[in-house]
């Protein structure tokens, strides 16, 4: 199974249109915020002694940080534009970087054959994902952890949308950010309550914990704290 040829090409164009720098996307927050944060719930599960993949690093932003907190990082992403600024970005090699088209199970076998079993971290790759490509996103979730490896999965939820409606009708209308979500046909989708866990059990996978949170994003609000998206996060892997 192959992506669709319109989100991988929304997805070239924008990171080919894009410098690399660290915050220059919508959803490209501070570490801090991310996945210091994140990994608040991942931690009690997962041994760290294992590497850890990124899918869907974007420019590695996320990435780099992670790799100070397991044995190994491998960021991957769909577009190859992508993984070059996440490449540039990182000149002393704190993490590895890859193309990798989730949908295809033969690359996440083949990734996971270099890696061994591993941990996940997915942030707010499933409601952008085509809706007949998610089966297949957390079928490579579930292939990555294997026996020993934990998955920390996090999605916006419906609310998300308000949020961002409300952005983009405040005084001076959307932000650069913004307009190039959609400029590049980046359409944030929705994934339905109860959807997330459902994809993971049915790849086979225990949905250990989950709870509410928030995704900060690198926009600001005009008081300039962070906007963020209601979210929910899930913990899972094999018993």
């Amino acid at each position: 199974m192959t992506v669709s040829d319109r989100y991988r090409t929304a997805w070239d164009g924008f990171w080919e249109q894009s410098s690399g720098e660290q915050g220059e996307p919508f959803w490209d927050a501070d570490p801090d915020l991310t996945a210091r944060r994140d990994l608040e719930h991942l931690a009690p599960y997962a041994d760290s002694s294992l590497p850890v993949a990124d899918l869907g690093c974007g420019n590695g932003t996320q990435t780099r940080f992670l790799a100070g907190h397991f044995a190994r990082a491998v960021g991957v992403d769909l577009s190859a534009a992508a993984v070059a600024h996440a490449r540039r970005a990182d000149p002393d090699g704190v993490a590895a970087y890859e193309q990798l088209n989730l949908a295809d199970p033969a690359a996440a076998a083949t990734l996971h054959e270099r890696l061994g079993d591993t941990h996940v971290y997915l942030r707010a790759v499933l409601h952008q994902s085509d809706p007949e490509d998610r089966p297949a996103v957390a079928a490579a979730v579930a292939r990555l952890v294997g026996a020993r490896g934990r998955a920390l999965v996090l999605e916006p939820t419906g609310e998300a949308k308000g949020v961002i409606a409300a952005l983009a009708e405040q005084p001076g209308g959307p932000s650069s950010k913004l307009r190039r979500v959609k400029e590049h046909d980046l359409r944030p989708g929705e994934v339905a309550e109860g959807e997330v866990a459902g994809l993971l059990r049915a790849a086979g996978l225990t949905v250990f914990a989950e709870g509410a949170t928030a995704l900060a994003m690198s926009e600001t609000r005009l008081d300039g704290s962070p906007v963020e998206l209601p979210a929910r996060w899930y913990v899972a892997g094999r018993r």
